[in-house]
């Protein structure tokens, strides 16, 4: 039993004894006790290098408007945890043998992560050691020194699969961070790298790496686990079997919320048994241009509120990318919701208009 349900039996005066529920001798009323809620955004790939460098890198120009009409909405959250696609650094070379880099300036991007109320970062993913092993280290310094914390990269193995922990508003939060991709980024006993692993659940090092993190995480018994995962290919509308089995292993295994990302594109959401998984948040600022008719140009910001630790609901923000972010307009969020529904039907999710988004009750 996780944090989270323990923080709920107390709050509702249920004991547990021997794997069942009993009614306690004296049970507390909940209105005895506040009841406090937090909501926690969460969002995909953020990429701030490359052309945004040349626009919001600019003396004339404000860092936070990268997040357009957007930002009221982000400041009124208690948080907001994204996967940070690039590396903030203005050193290092390009990463031999790759065809993308991506590198933003520290001295606009922090900023502006700082603006969209992020308090937390992936940095597990194909993308974090693009200029080498000095620029992720500048990263991990530049976004600490600022106060968003950091998992999924490190100076060793052991230091990139190290949890987070941090609190939200009322909640405490711990996340593992790790990533299928690219395994040429990883850590090891000599380099700084990344948290790699197959997301295979029956891979025997998959098995002990992420369970021996999970473990780690629940030592600081959370009132929410996050597992923030950047797991398979680009330019693809839903998950694989495998994903899909990675996601309910990590969640037997007392993950509350699988934060999924590398798609480019919004997935389904999943209730499985206690937990809930993200398959994909899609992308959230970036220059990747329109792929096709895939949307990645069209997200949703997943706005998940607990109520005394426990998840209640989540809340599905329209937004749209054009080398910063906006609200959706009433065509793109349209399109969302009726692709978001048809992309979740194979789970069976339920979701219910919420003005121009959509809400899922937990």
């Amino acid at each position: 039993m996780n944090g989270s349900r323990r923080r709920f039996l107390a709050a509702t005066g249920t004991a547990v004894a021997g794997g069942c529920s009993a009614p306690e001798s004296d049970p507390v009323s909940p209105t005895d006790h506040e009841r406090t809620e937090t909501t926690i955004g969460f969002a995909g790939d953020t990429m701030l290098g490359r052309d945004l460098n040349g626009h919001y890198g600019r003396d004339d120009v404000d860092p936070a408007s990268v997040w357009g009409d957007l930002q009221p909405r982000l400041e009124s959250l208690d948080g907001v945890c994204c996967n940070l696609e690039c590396c903030l650094s203005r050193r290092g070379d390009p990463f031999p043998g790759r065809t993308f880099h991506f590198r933003g300036d520290p001295g606009w991007a922090v900023p502006a992560l700082d603006a969209g109320n992020v308090r937390f970062a992936s940095l597990a993913n194909n993308h974090a050691m693009d200029y080498g092993a000095v620029a992720l280290t500048d990263t991990i310094d530049a976004l600490e020194a600022a106060g968003i914390d950091v998992a999924g990269a490190g100076e060793s193995p052991a230091a990139a699969r190290e949890p987070a922990t941090f609190s939200v508003g009322a909640v405490d939060v711990a996340v593992v961070s790790f990533a299928d991709r690219y395994v040429g980024y990883s850590a090891t006993d000599d380099r700084p790298g990344i948290a790699h692993i197959k997301p295979d659940p029956a891979d025997p090092d998959t098995q002990r790496i992420v369970g021996e993190a999970i473990e780690r995480a629940q030592a600081n018994d959370p009132d929410l686990l996050v597992a923030s995962v950047h797991w398979g290919p680009n330019w693809v509308e839903r998950p694989s079997k495998l994903l899909v089995d990675f996601g309910h292993w990590l969640v037997d295994r007392g993950v509350d919320l699988v934060h999924g990302h590398s798609a480019h594109v919004v997935q389904a959401i999943e209730r499985y048994d206690d937990g809930v998984v993200l398959h994909d948040t899609g992308n959230f600022v970036d220059d990747f241009g329109i792929k096709g008719d895939l949307g990645n140009d069209r997200s949703f910001l997943f706005e998940v509120t607990l109520e005394g630790g426990r998840l209640e609901e989540i809340r599905l923000v329209p937004i749209a990318i054009d080398d910063g972010v906006s609200r959706a307009s009433e065509d793109e969020a349209a399109w969302l919701r009726e692709t978001m529904r048809a992309r979740s039907a194979p789970f069976e999710t339920t979701y219910e208009r919420d003005g121009d988004g959509l809400v899922v009750s937990l």
